[in-house]
């Protein structure tokens, strides 16, 4: 998931806001963690020897447990270290202090847990903390010091996440310096209400709308990077989900975001997102339909997705109506995709090829780099390419049923640009995972993936080719 700000930023908070925040959430850690810690004394503690006239009334009246020894507490989580090294192009705006070889690390500590109060009570938390730095960190310093102006909510090549947008303030820095950073944060913290109608969800938590695999027009939300391959989780987000099942039907789900303007902290109107997408049945095949008021605009949209033989098809459209500052018209966004999976040389292999097409892009690189309608949407994380038109494809293939290989490809069809990632996974035993790859971009310079010129200077915007491993152990 890319974040469009530095993480410095993070440190700037209102006091009062800062505080009287972080005081009620550790309250109600406190408070869980101390429930928590009572039920398991409680049902870690020593019987008491039972009279015999005890023991025959309980035959006949068996005694009710308490109402917290039927609390079900589950945990879980991960622990992810990360290496990676990248090659700046020799005219990319690293060049003005080194293009040599950028080494950087990554350690990341997820903690989960559900606390089962009955079959229609739960609630969820995840903490994390993340420490991350190297040659990119310090060099993106360097230069960000040195030429302000030109480290922007497009440009910046080292992004982070913080919560200037979110209604609940739940990221810290804990250190930062020119080499690395460490922040921590809680990424889920909602409770969850199931009714006989539906579920009811409130809090920080995440959710995805749409059919697109690499590109989702539909997930307004918080969208993934099309060429983000760490999909496990969403980032979460402040929100109010109510789902209604409709009998025979489909279901229908109404979310609610309310942001935060991040100039004044305030929870304002036009920062916010309110929605509602119908989903229904015809045969084998699902549709949807959404209405949507997202920031300054509204947004309507359609979604289907059914078969044909054994392959798998769908379909997304928007139309998005523009209100705020820009003089761009409105326009429509579309995704389709097919998949299919097949047995060759007795291996397992899937596919899937999907076409996008960005209303909003323009293949005049220096022109969309100016428009401000696509600023603003490079900058709330929810846009991520500047062209039109894109072919995407991705092949698995099992070699072994503990190591896949995978090669995923997207490019602009206006001027032959586009990017490849090949990579692979090998479960080294039932709970750690070995990840590999490369992400390698090609193009004439000119073009979006292959290179453009920044206007008005003499730098070049490309992203680095880059090699990369992980490791992670999950419990």
């Amino acid at each position: 998931m890319r974040r469009t700000q530095k993480l410095g930023k993070m440190g700037r908070f209102e006091i009062g806001s800062y505080r009287n925040t972080f005081m009620e959430l550790r309250f109600l850690l406190l408070t869980a963690s101390l429930l928590q810690i009572f039920i398991s004394i409680s049902h870690a503690s020593t019987e008491l020897p039972i009279p015999p006239a005890t023991l025959a009334s309980q035959k006949t009246t068996p005694l009710l447990k308490p109402w917290y020894h039927q609390i079900e507490s589950l945990w879980g989580g991960h622990l992810k270290t990360r290496g990676s090294v990248s090659y700046p192009d020799e005219e990319s705006f690293f060049r003005a202090l080194d293009t040599n070889p950028l080494y950087d690390a990554s350690i990341d500590f997820r903690l989960q847990n559900i606390l089962i109060f009955s079959s229609r009570l739960s609630f969820e938390t995840a903490y994390e903390v993340i420490l991350f730095g190297g040659d990119t960190w310090q060099v993106t310093n360097e230069l960000a010091e040195r030429y302000p102006d030109l480290f922007n909510d497009i440009l910046i090549p080292l992004a982070s996440l913080n919560d200037d947008r979110r209604l609940m303030d739940l990221t810290q820095t804990i250190i930062e310096d020119d080499r690395y950073v460490l922040y921590h944060r809680l990424d889920r913290f909602f409770l969850t209400f199931r009714p006989k109608w539906g579920v009811i969800r409130a809090g920080r938590q995440a959710i995805t709308w749409g059919n697109g695999f690499l590109f989702n027009p539909m997930d307004l939300f918080n969208p993934f990077a099309p060429t983000n391959i760490e999909r496990d989780y969403k980032v979460g987000e402040d929100m109010l989900v109510t789902q209604f099942f409709i009998d025979k039907i489909g279901d229908f789900e109404f979310l609610y975001v309310p942001r935060r303007d991040p100039m004044n902290h305030n929870v304002e109107w036009d920062q916010s997102s309110l929605a509602g997408k119908l989903h229904f049945f015809s045969g084998t095949s699902e549709f949807d339909i959404m209405v949507s008021k997202h920031y300054e605009d509204e947004v309507i949209g359609l979604g289907s997705r059914g078969y044909l033989g054994n392959t798998a098809w769908r379909l997304d459209a928007t139309w998005t109506f523009l209100n705020g500052d820009s003089d761009t018209d409105d326009f429509l966004s579309l995704v389709a995709n097919m998949d299919y999976s097949w047995v060759w040389w007795q291996k397992n292999l899937y596919g899937f090829i999907e076409f996008y097409y960005n209303g909003l892009g323009n293949d005049q690189l220096s022109e969309a780099y100016r428009e401000l309608a696509i600023i603003e949407r490079f900058a709330r994380g929810e846009m991520f390419i500047f062209g039109r038109t894109y072919m995407s494809a991705e092949i698995q293939v099992e070699l072994h049923p503990l190591f896949r290989m995978y090669l995923t490809a997207i490019q602009n069809l206006s001027d032959a640009s586009g990017t490849l990632q090949p990579r692979a996974i090998w479960d080294v035993t039932a709970n750690t995972r070995f990840t590999f790859g490369a992400f390698i971009t090609y193009g004439e310079h000119g073009s979006e993936f292959g290179g453009f010129r920044i206007p008005q200077t003499d730098f070049i915007h490309k992203s680095s080719n880059s090699a990369f491993a992980w490791f992670t152990w999950y419990f």
